[in-house]
């Protein structure tokens, strides 16, 4: 995979051939200077923008996008999808991620959105297999979002009545010691989003169950707000990536993902490549491979706030073990 450059060079020759002087030469030159510097989003140190607006990428996304996420409404997936994409995106809740990925891969969606890790719960192990198993599909945008954990009943029930918390894995994990501070007794029921869990305890209509769900979640589902930032940490945040079926192009990304399936006294060695070529390490995850004890493959971040170069894409690009998944910007949405 190669990242096109821009043809500076023959814009700037064209404009020489079209000038009678060097001062109407060196005023085109400034223009055209500035136009490219300030081409794309401008990133921070660390590459992450912090605003409603993506990459130059993000401009190329069609005004009716439609876009699969981990449903039902109500997720954080949906809102992750919500402030990435424009309004005027088709947004379509799945029973899982790989029925989103799936979506894409068909051709039935343009783009899929699907969380990958937590501050406090790590990575989600069951969507970091889906993309890993996923062909066809790349990594185009990350979405960093802060998440606020919420208690929801139906009305009229208080915290006294909860006997049973249910959620997704996450939010019991991110819930976990304010539970064992306020509701020591009650039991705990997994459910496959906190969305569905909210929808769960809206149907049953029992004082006696509550969801741990987004604070949007209550309102949608008819329930009653019992405690807000259930939460361990008011620093807690879920990552999310844009997957689509091509991969992103332009030389304003500043992040890499890639897949090495290797033993597991491979992979120091290939942190090591990536490192000398000017790469920092974001994140790595560690699967098994399945085919013996010590194999893994391993989902690998890194990136560059200047942009990924060519250089550093063929360093990855000649690691047999490695297949890369996609380059791309973040963005944070501000709590």
């Amino acid at each position: 995979m190669r990242l096109p450059i821009l043809p500076q060079e023959r814009m700037f020759t064209g404009a020489i051939k079209m000038c009678k002087s060097h001062r109407l030469f060196l005023l085109i030159f400034v223009v055209l200077v500035f136009c490219f510097s300030t081409a794309g989003c401008v990133a921070d140190s660390a590459g992450t923008e912090t605003g409603r607006d993506q990459d130059a990428a993000s401009a190329l996304i069609p005004e009716q996008a439609r876009v699969s996420y981990l449903g039902p409404e109500g997720t954080y997936t949906e809102e992750a999808a919500q402030f990435f994409f424009p309004e005027t995106a088709i947004l379509s809740p799945e029973a899982s991620v790989p029925d989103a990925i799936a979506e894409v891969v068909a051709g039935n969606a343009d783009y899929a959105v699907i969380p990958q890790e937590n501050t406090l719960g790590g990575a989600v192990i069951n969507y970091v297999d889906a993309l890993i198993a996923a062909e066809n599909v790349f990594v185009v945008g990350e979405v960093i979002l802060p998440i606020s954990q919420t208690l929801m009943g139906v009305p009229g029930a208080s915290i006294e009545d909860i006997r049973v918390i249910c959620s997704h894995a996450q939010g019991l994990a991110q819930s976990a010691e304010w539970r064992k501070e306020h509701l020591p007794d009650a039991d705990t029921q997994e459910m496959t989003s906190t969305a569905a869990a909210a929808s769960y305890v809206a149907e049953t209509g029992d004082r006696t169950i509550a969801a741990v769900a987004a604070p949007g979640a209550a309102e949608l589902y008819g329930l009653t707000v019992l405690a807000e930032n259930v939460q361990i940490t008011d620093a807690n945040k879920t990552r999310f990536y844009i997957l689509s079926a091509a991969p992103t192009q332009g030389n304003k990304q500043t992040h890499i993902v890639f897949v090495a399936s290797c033993e597991a006294n491979r992979i120091d060695d290939i942190l090591v490549e990536i490192h000398n070529a000017g790469l920092e390490l974001v994140t790595i995850h560690d699967r098994p491979e399945g085919s013996q004890l010590g194999s893994y493959h391993y989902l690998v971040e890194a990136e560059n706030g200047n942009g990924i170069t060519e250089k550093q894409l063929e360093t990855i690009e000649s690691i047999p073990e490695a297949r890369i998944l996609g380059c791309f910007r973040t963005t944070e949405k501000q709590g």
